[in-house]
């Protein structure tokens, strides 16, 4: 199966992008990775409703461009549906079942996800209500993912 991570954003501390890099090289063994990272738009701390849309109308464009028709996208929303570990492990080895071979995640921008990118998801998926830094999901997102395949395979992982 191909997973496909996109972003909005560059991770810019090296932490967080050595944790990316370890994530991606356990997976390796079960699944081809791709991260797409696109641009992100400049949001100042004052922001108007029409501003806000204007900016993630900008990010969304960018993302769908990467996005393609034979893709199952799942993308990160607060408002998505809520699973634990093992609802995510069975959600993606049912769609690799049913013969989809490629799965999007979309993590949007600081302002969150475009309604183009939100409607053209096949799933809308919160991770908790609470607000993280987008480098930080990143992470959290390939660690599900890799313990997803761990699940899968019965294979031991740490609680």
């Amino acid at each position: 199966m191909k997973i496909t991570i996109l972003c909005v954003g560059k991770i810019k501390e090296e932490f967080y992008r050595k944790a990316v890099l370890e994530y991606a090289k356990r997976l390796g063994r079960y699944c081809k990775l791709d991260v797409i990272e696109t641009a992100d738009e400049p949001a100042p701390d004052s922001i108007s409703p029409a501003m806000e849309k204007q900016i993630k109308d900008k990010e969304g464009e960018r993302l769908l461009k990467h996005i393609r028709l034979d893709m199952y996208v799942i993308a990160l929303a607060i408002e998505g549906t809520g699973m634990d570990s093992g609802q995510l492990s069975r959600t993606i080895e049912q769609l690799g079942i049913s013969g989809k071979s490629s799965i999007a995640f979309v993590i949007g921008g600081s302002l969150g996800l475009s309604e183009k990118v939100l409607e053209r998801a096949d799933l809308k998926l919160s991770f908790s209500k609470l607000t993280f830094p987008h480098p930080l999901m990143r992470v959290i997102l390939l660690e599900q993912i890799y313990r997803s395949y761990r699940i899968m395979r019965h294979e031991p992982y740490h609680k």
